[in-house]
């Protein structure tokens, strides 16, 4: 009998994951995975991860499965949050649940799971795994998850063959409509249970206060840019403008008051911004940490809220599918997102030396250095990368 620890987070996702996994006849482990110790940050009535390691244990005992705690706060504040901080500082937005499953979930999570006896862990990710063979290898590809609308693969996007080969992801086809049912006619505790909108297994944090432990605040500069200013660096045929971001320099807009720290800023952003007095709403188009400069612009067609493309330096270039990867000088169709639950969008992928670059068909809104795009192959995410500035 195969054996499995299934990460469970206290949803229900994962509760159903463990339910299908026992019914297939593995042997299955439940485990929750403790991140965090610090409920200073986290909004206690939203999902804190005591609550969730409870109604991870109920579930366990529902099930009739063994269950265990697993404590990972170090390795969570090394791997993760130092991250976070060092990319905030340098005014990049970096997604620490891509990285808590390249980092965490399949990795020191993993690696905990087979010191037990495990053949596989498994999560309750809305996603699927095949297997190909090529060349007498077996090649394991990671797919989209059935349900369009809760599809997880992004999340995924950093994992290597040798994570996909021990992981298995039970709820892959199945929609979350269907999962609720499922949970609700065993009468699973987390049948009812709203989905977490927090970090990974941490719950709801708030940010500016997370961010404020580390990162002290320092008055600068907001400038308005108008939608017809003169900005450096602008899209056109050349290949790394068409790929960069907007620049801009003081000249190119107005003084309109004062920020607390460019580094607690992101592109797109709206909402925290106390920037009141304008006809229509005002959203983040540039940071500057090095001169503490944030560029605003006004209303939802600025220009400098959309990029043609990206580039991702070489040494961030990731590919879930190493036989599927671009040589120097390749181009090549495909289809991208750069933000989970973001529709695909045709694209051009062009490898070159110093990495790759990704023109879009249509210009896309709010890229941000730091987070991750991911390219498709129909519905098999094939690479993702971070985005450089």
């Amino acid at each position: 009998m195969k054996r499995v620890v299934v990460g469970l987070s206290g949803g229900v996702d994962s509760s159903v994951a463990a339910y299908l996994l026992k019914e297939q006849g593995y042997e299955v482990i439940g485990m929750f995975m403790k991140n965090w110790h610090d409920d200073s940050v986290t909004i206690s009535n939203e999902c804190p991860w005591l609550d969730d390691s409870n109604d991870a244990m109920i579930v366990a005992q529902q099930l009739g499965i063994p269950f265990q705690t697993l404590d990972l706060s170090a390795e969570y504040k090394t791997r993760i949050v130092d991250y976070m901080f060092r990319e905030y500082e340098r005014g990049r937005t970096p997604n620490p649940d891509v990285l808590c499953n390249r980092e965490i979930k399949f990795d020191i999570f993993l690696q905990a799971a087979l010191k037990l006896g495990a053949d596989f862990v498994a999560t309750g990710h809305y996603a699927r795994k095949a297997e190909i063979e090529l060349n007498d290898k077996k090649i394991f590809r990671l797919m989209a998850g059935k349900d369009s609308n809760k599809d997880q693969s992004y999340f995924l996007c950093q994992l290597t063959q040798e994570q996909l080969s021990k992981a298995l992801f039970p709820i892959g086809e199945l929609k979350k409509s269907e999962v609720r049912t499922i949970a609700s006619k065993i009468g699973l505790a987390t049948a009812e249970k709203k989905d977490s909108q927090g970090l990974c297994f941490i719950g709801k944090v708030h940010l500016p206060d997370f961010l404020q432990q580390q990162l002290k605040p320092k008055k600068g500069k907001v400038i308005v840019v108008d939608s017809s200013s003169p900005v450096f660096n602008r899209p056109d045929v050349d290949l790394k403008s068409m790929t960069g971001p907007y620049r801009y320099n003081e000249g190119s807009g107005k003084f309109s008051g004062e920020h607390r720290g460019a580094h607690y800023y992101t592109i797109g952003q709206r909402k925290g911004l106390n920037m009141g007095g304008f006809p229509e709403p005002v959203f983040v188009i540039g940071t500057d940490t090095v001169e503490n400069i944030i560029y605003m612009g006004m209303g939802e067609s600025h220009p400098g809220l959309y990029r043609k493309g990206l580039f991702v330096p070489e040494s961030d270039v990731h590919w879930v599918r190493p036989d599927a990867s671009m040589k120097v000088g390749e181009r090549r169709k495909l289809m991208a997102r750069i933000r989970y639950r973001q529709p695909l969008e045709a694209c051009e992928l062009v490898r070159a030396v110093e990495g790759l670059y990704m023109v879009f068909d249509r210009p896309q809104r709010g890229i941000t250095p730091g987070q991750f795009a991911a390219w498709y192959e129909e519905e098999e995410l094939l690479g993702s990368g971070v985005i450089g500035n």
